[in-house]
């Protein structure tokens, strides 16, 4: 690629241009089992693997999903919370040449059918309490013809692992279930336990699919984006070259963000497998004392999260009290750091932020902020080895806008995705000219940092003017009475559409409709201040904390009509 403005900003030592090792994702672990077979791998609870043992379970369980059928091409699901059997069964799915469908253990029968069918699912890795809630009498609706049932205490050594069961099963929902294997079901433990024998190593290269990474479907059904081997290997690859002061076998890497998502798939267990580091499981990130805790006992040094983490980290009752010190750098991503966020972590816990951008179509790292040189605050960073950036017009996407201007991100780089599974329009409509169109609206100042300003569905046109919602929220998040805030913009008569956003108040702080407009037109354009303002408990959330506007949306449809 050519030198690019923002080359001069990387840090010293960060590579513009990478001479790629052509490795698959099982060929970069068992690398780090090699070099660090000591070294602490997994974390779960009072379950303690390090990288030796850890590849002893994926041998046994690579082993088990081949007595399955699973083989090269074989499309296997996992639908797991970050528990030991999720990792294992990543890296043992692919050290068979399939191809894996991470997926999200909260979703409904409806959303399994889709996602399953759509991608041609043969076996299926599950929980027991998802098996015996919906699954089990239902099985033959869907398309997985082999079922392997996990258990959160599967790992857990004693006395959780008879504890747990108790307590799990008496938790609304229950997250805990007795089951018996069938015909066409087999419990985790007990294929671990049975296995036999080398586990198969079909050869095949880093053009292979890996994973089908479905997208959140917020404006119409989830599509699988394909991500290859190369796809994926070379994210890894671009991330270990970004982060110079990272320490190989000694890092202890917080692994709350879900392992389904892409964030969580590819930072925390791809990158962190590939840097020996330890990571340590948390199925739920929404439970901060668990997040609190396992900081401090296990002395965590890297955390990527999501701006809802670390703002709920910064507002936890009594952190000042506790030693999160050892935490060296923090990664940020899915959705705007507000500045004050950012600072307020920062200064509590002496470690360094560093935002970025990325989506499931680009394995997802693009862009992000250097780690010791300039951090600009509300940007996303600059593009990392190899890719390249562009911002064009909204309406034909093929001219570049001029510097300072709002237009659609497109990327170009090794990290992006093949295409959509199944839907060559889609892929076509998405990748134009090896252009990644990103569906995110940015500007792009003189040194070449990025700042995404919104989607292109979310934009707000008020009378001709355009709102972005992520500006006005960035605004209301300023105020030290407001904890959270999204807005949306919904149908006018007169102006097309206006603004409304929903707040969470802080915790004792109270504000009037009246006090957050008369804030926001100290701050903001008379067209961009919310017209609406509702007042709310909780934001609606994705798995990965991201705010869902969308549901924001449908509830204001259901007002209406009612």
């Amino acid at each position: 690629m050519e030198q690019r403005n923002w080359h001069t900003s990387y840090d010293k030592g960060v590579p513009t241009a990478i001479d790629y090792k052509e490795l698959t994702i099982p060929q970069v672990f068992w690398e780090t089992v090699k070099n660090f077979p000591n070294s602490p791998a997994l974390v779960f609870l009072n379950c303690k693997l390090t990288y030796a043992e850890f590849g002893a379970e994926v041998e046994k369980c690579a082993a088990g999903f081949a007595e399955l059928g699973v083989t090269l091409g074989t499309r296997v699901a996992i639908q797991l919370p970050n528990v030991p059997q999720a990792a294992i069964s990543y890296i043992a799915a692919l050290q068979l040449g399939a191809e894996v469908v991470m997926t999200n253990p909260l979703y409904t029968f409806r959303e399994l059918e889709h996602q399953w069918r759509d991608s041609g699912c043969e076996v299926a890795v599950t929980m027991d309490f998802i098996w015996d809630d919906f699954v089990r009498d239902r099985r033959s609706e869907l398309a997985p013809k082999k079922w392997v049932v996990a258990s959160i205490p599967g790992y857990l050594r004693f006395p959780l692992n008879f504890l747990a069961p108790l307590k799990l099963k008496k938790q609304n929902p229950p997250r805990w279930a007795k089951v018996a294997p069938e015909s066409d079901m087999i419990l985790f433990k007990d294929m671990i336990k049975q296995a036999s024998g080398p586990a198969p190593r079909p050869e095949f290269d880093w053009n292979q699919v890996a994973a089908l990474q479905y997208t959140g479907g917020t404006t119409g059904p989830s599509k699988g984006a394909m991500l290859t081997h190369k796809n994926l290997c070379s994210n890894i690859q671009q991330i270990d070259g970004w982060f110079t002061g990272v320490k190989y076998g000694e890092e202890v890497l917080m692994t709350a963000l879900p392992l389904f998502h892409v964030f969580g798939m590819s930072i925390c267990m791809g990158w962190g497998m590939a840097s020996g580091a330890c990571m340590v499981l948390l199925p739920n990130p929404r439970d901060l004392p668990s997040v609190v805790k396992a900081i401090a006992k296990h002395k965590v040094t890297l955390f990527p999260g999501v701006p809802a983490l670390f703002n709920g980290l910064n507002n936890f009752p009594g952190i000042e009290k506790i030693d999160v010190s050892s935490i060296k750098y923090c990664f940020s991503g899915s959705a705007p750091l507000p500045p004050d966020v950012m600072h307020k972590f920062e200064s509590m816990t002496g470690s360094k932020i560093v935002e970025g951008f990325g989506m499931s179509e680009t394995s997802p790292v693009t862009h992000c902020n250097p780690l010791n040189g300039v951090r600009k605050a509300g940007s996303v960073g600059i593009p990392v080895a190899d890719t390249d950036a562009r911002i064009v017009d909204i309406d034909t996407g093929t001219l570049d806008v001029p510097m300072g201007e709002e237009g659609e991100l497109i990327v170009k780089g090794p990290q992006v995705m093949k295409g959509y599974w199944g839907r060559p329009d889609e892929t076509a409509n998405s990748i134009r000219d090896g252009w990644m169109y990103t569906g995110d609206l940015a500007v792009v100042d003189e040194e070449g940092y990025y700042q995404i300003v919104g989607r292109k569905k979310d934009m707000i046109n008020c009378s001709g003017f355009k709102v972005f919602p992520d500006e006005v929220d960035g605004v209301l998040v300023a105020h030290d009475a407001i904890l959270e805030a999204a807005t949306i913009g919904i149908p006018h008569d007169e102006y097309g559409e206006t603004v409304k956003s929903f707040i969470v108040l802080n915790p004792g702080k109270s504000l009037s409709v009246e006090e957050v407009q008369a804030y926001c037109r100290e701050n903001l354009a008379k067209y961009k201040v919310p017209r609406l303002v509702e007042f709310l408990d909780e934001l609606p959330k994705s798995s990965v904390l991201k705010v869902l506007r969308r549901e924001l949306r449908d509830m204001e449809m259901a007002k209406n009509k009612s």
